[in-house]
């Protein structure tokens, strides 16, 4: 990892809008380890908007979408639409192509690394699973950066058959009790899963996702590669808004089909999503880069400076650490008004102080990459 020392400033000439969205999206993975949402479906709740939202703030449990199934691909397209900006800014400081090549591929094994790791610290042994974000990344960001300078036809032909890989594999896999495509454990994913790790995942995910979901990321590179042709932000906005409703239409018009599923990755839920994604992007594209207002977006701004490091602190139990000091304040105090109560002011103080630490160092100008 290559820490930025204090003398160095952001760059003025970044996409503001990309890093708000980072930002976004980073903020909403944190607040899992901060355990806050799950507090929203309580009974106490039941018929509500808070419980609304607590509905959306988990993964659908298997044929349907909520918003959280959203943040994965959100975080998969945004890497992607950052490589062209990277390559360009390393060509620029005088980086070889060579060089910039042999970067990638670092950060793809180093992300590989990670999300297996992460997998091996609750078990407290060595287990070979690749479900998390980061291992999935890990895949989907070399095959996008490898395809980035090739023509934008190319890219897209070639999501399509990650996509139609997929679909054809679940749907024509011949090995008995994992030949029923859209079955909950008993598709060809967990069978790739049992030949890797011997076991399943516990919550019907499957490492092969890395596959179909990197048209994700190298949608992202073509809307980097748009964001930089030069084309009026009008343009690129129409372009966006036109694409994000194609996927929703192919998306959602597959489910009777093939069912919008994001634990396996289906088709139709990369479509939706990948749409979504475009959408939620074209949304901050609009606002922060075309009409300018860009004040309210710093608070998101900040976590997106530092997505990695404060995933893998919440991740590796950051959370849990500041949970439990804050745990006997917060109770001493509101527990009078009932558990339910002083778990989510526990929750929230937790999440805000995940995202002050990205302000610390934020403010401090260290931002830490791989």
């Amino acid at each position: 990892m290559n820490q930025i020392s204090s003398k160095e400033t952001v760059k003025s000439s970044r996409l503001i809008s990309l890093d708000a969205f980072r930002g976004f999206t980073m903020f909403l993975l944190i607040a899992e380890f901060a355990g806050l949402f799950h507090y929203f479906t309580d009974p106490y709740f039941k018929g509500t908007l808070v419980s609304f939202l607590g509905e959306q703030l988990d993964h659908h449990p298997w044929h349907g979408l909520h918003f959280w199934d959203l943040v994965q691909p959100y975080f998969m397209f945004i890497v992607g639409v950052a490589i062209p900006f990277s390559e360009k800014n390393r060509l620029k400081k005088g980086s070889s192509d060579k060089e910039v090549r042999i970067h990638a591929i670092k950060r793809s094994a180093i992300l590989l690394f990670l999300g297996w790791a992460l997998y091996c610290i609750d078990p407290g042994r060595i287990v070979f699973r690749f479900q998390n974000v980061l291992a999935q990344l890990s895949v989907t960001y070399l095959i996008a950066f490898l395809l980035r300078n090739k023509s934008i036809k190319l890219q897209f032909i070639v999501s399509l058959l990650f996509i139609l890989t997929s679909e054809i594999l679940y749907r024509t896999f011949p090995v008995a009790g994992f030949n029923q495509p859209f079955v909950p454990d008993h598709n060809f994913g967990a069978y790739i899963d049992m030949l890797i790790s011997g076991e399943l995942s516990g919550g019907h995910w499957v490492s092969f996702n890395a596959i179909p979901t990197t048209a994700h990321t190298i949608w992202g590179v073509m809307t980097g590669k748009l964001l930089l042709s030069g084309k009026p932000k009008k343009q690129i906005l129409k372009i966006l808004i036109t694409s994000g409703i194609t996927g929703l239409i192919l998306g959602y018009g597959l489910n009777p089909i093939t069912p919008i599923i994001k634990r396996i990755s289906t088709s139709s839920f990369v479509f939706v999503s990948g749409g979504w994604a475009l959408l939620t992007f074209a949304l901050f594209y609009w606002i922060i880069d075309m009409k300018e207002y860009r004040n309210w977006a710093k608070f998101a701004i900040i976590i997106g400076m530092n997505p990695l490091f404060i995933y893998l602190f919440a991740h590796v139990g950051g959370g849990k650490f500041i949970k439990h000091i804050i745990e006997p304040f917060t109770f001493g105090l509101f527990d009078r008004f009932g558990d339910l109560t002083a778990n989510i002011i526990t929750g929230s103080i937790t999440w805000f102080l995940l995202w002050y630490i990205t302000y610390w160092l934020y403010k401090h100008k260290i931002f830490i990459r791989i």
